[in-house]
């Protein structure tokens, strides 16, 4: 199995202190992360970094920005005790045809919402994306996303840091499998707790996150 999977987009690393965060991944790898931009009314902004290609890393967390949101940050930034790999991206050639085969298959991926951010140099990016309490909760089941005509993140000059490996554990890997395959997706899986984990090449050679 291919250790970079064919459709990913983004992985994104989830943290209760994004400040701290970027400053460790700097540190750690050489390469600074740049800001993405603030998720308004959702408490929460983010920093980017090249995967190679059309793909990136996310680092997401509070906001200090802004007010406390109304509900829950996305990707349970409120519980994190530390930064942790919490999910994955995958962008099919059609969204809606790609929700509806995983539904089909017997694995209901969430409703398709629309969302947006401004980048620091105004550009606007708008994507659409799937979401809902019947993805997995493991994360391991990536997320569905798709750019249209929007610029990808990737468009804009962000640092690179090509990724050479990503992995995942699961205590029963068989029953996470079905669910990959019913959104197209294949992931290197094996027994372990739940986490996920990728390796970058950088200036001071490999550095592996979980």
């Amino acid at each position: 199995m291919n250790p970079i999977p064919a459709l990913l987009d983004h992985l994104v690393l989830a943290t209760p202190d994004l400040a701290a965060t970027v400053a460790e991944f700097t540190e750690r790898t050489g390469v600074a992360p740049v800001a993405g931009g603030a998720h308004v009314g959702l408490g929460t902004r983010n920093c980017l970094v090249s995967l190679g290609g059309s793909r990136y890393l996310e680092i997401i967390g509070p906001d200090p920005e802004q007010s406390e949101p109304s509900g829950p940050r996305p990707f349970g930034v409120d519980g994190l005790a530390v930064a942790r790999t919490v999910t994955w991206a995958v962008s099919p050639i059609d969204l809606d045809a790609a929700v509806a085969a995983a539904r089909a298959r017997g694995y209901d991926p969430g409703p398709v919402r629309a969302m947006s951010r401004r980048r620091p140099d105004g550009t606007l990016l708008e994507w659409r994306l799937t979401d809902g309490d019947t993805a997995h909760p493991s994360g391991l089941v990536p997320f569905l996303i798709d750019w249209s005509s929007s610029p990808h993140p990737t468009a804009s000059d962000l640092p690179v840091a090509p990724l050479l490996e990503l992995t995942a554990t699961a205590p029963v890997p068989d029953e996470i499998r079905p669910l990959l395959s019913a959104v197209g997706a294949e992931l290197p899986l094996t027994e372990g707790p739940v986490g996920l984990t990728f390796t970058v090449d950088t200036p001071r050679g490999p550095v592996t996150f979980r």
